[in-house]
């Protein structure tokens, strides 16, 4: 005899075929649906399966973020750095099982070029004591990114804007020209609000570095716990020291134009697993 539920349970898979809905994404939790974005300088959500203790991830040789998901099962949280290519990758799993290899695909995303005129010859061809102060300056800030809290989880991974009203401006990614040249790519998210206005943590943490840095200006590293880490840049005030925890929505400094900037905004980086991701894709303005 068919009941009552099992007509439910085939009407709703049908109701999914015919909608074209994604088949895992009906066995997806909502931080999967909301932050899986695999494509260079994204981030892959990745299924472990159940268990009693948190498995442990690595991906290119840096450990990666897991936490359980609304209570189901176990899922890693990977930052896929910018320099990765499309196609196939891998990250490294121990668990109860043993050890093992979990498979994802990195898909393509086109990053637009920006061109920019600083006034300071130095900010584009830095002189040689210059670059002593940058090089120093860089080993500072790659260690506050590679650290990892262990058995921190973070208070919340759907994050808040850390500032209030303003447009996005520079986007991710963006090939960047300063007169000319091409430089990095732009590792953050850069938010135009005034001079002054409060920089608030979008999910709790440490303050772990905190300087006034040749190229970013005043700046602060937020440990959010296991490798996922806020920095806020071209601060005109910072009001934490290291060591400070701060709770969600707590203010860190005010917005300035410090170091390396045309005017007064925030620029806005995160880091998972030691690899610079796009922030939009944690405030829901990812654009694929």
């Amino acid at each position: 005899m068919i009941e009552r539920r099992d007509i439910l349970r085939a009407g709703l898979a049908a109701a999914a075929v015919c909608l074209g809905w994604p088949a895992r994404a009906q066995q997806e939790g909502y931080i999967s649906r909301k932050l899986d974005a695999r494509v260079p300088g994204g981030v892959a959500v990745l299924a472990l399966g159940d268990g009693d203790r948190a498995p442990e991830v690595s991906y290119l040789n840096r450990r990666v973020l897991v936490v359980r998901e609304e209570g189901r099962q176990w899922i890693a949280v990977v930052g896929i750095p910018l320099s990765v290519k499309p196609g196939q990758q891998q990250i490294d799993v121990k668990d109860a099982k043993g050890p093992r290899k979990v498979a994802f695909t990195v898909g393509s995303k086109k990053y637009v070029a920006q061109h920019i005129t600083l006034k300071n010859p130095r900010q584009v061809d830095p002189n040689p004591d210059d670059m002593k102060r940058i090089e120093r300056e860089m080993a500072e800030q790659s260690a506050a990114n590679r650290g990892y809290r262990a058995g921190v989880t973070p208070s919340n991974l759907l994050l808040d804007r850390p500032v209030n009203g303003g447009r996005l401006s520079s986007p991710f990614g963006l090939r960047r020209f300063f007169n000319g040249q091409e430089r990095n790519p732009h590792s953050g998210l850069d938010f135009a609000v005034p001079a002054g206005t409060p920089i608030k943590a979008p999910a709790a943490g440490v303050v772990v570095l905190v300087g006034d840095y040749f190229f970013n200006g005043k700046t602060v590293f937020l440990d959010h716990g296991q490798g996922f880490v806020s920095m806020f840049c071209h601060m005109s005030a910072i009001d934490v020291k290291v060591g400070d925890e701060v709770p969600r929505g707590g203010v860190v400094g005010k917005v300035g134009a410090t170091g390396r900037a045309t005017g007064p905004h925030l620029h806005w980086n995160v880091s998972l697993n030691d690899a610079r991701v796009d922030p939009a894709i944690f405030i829901g303005a990812f654009k694929p």
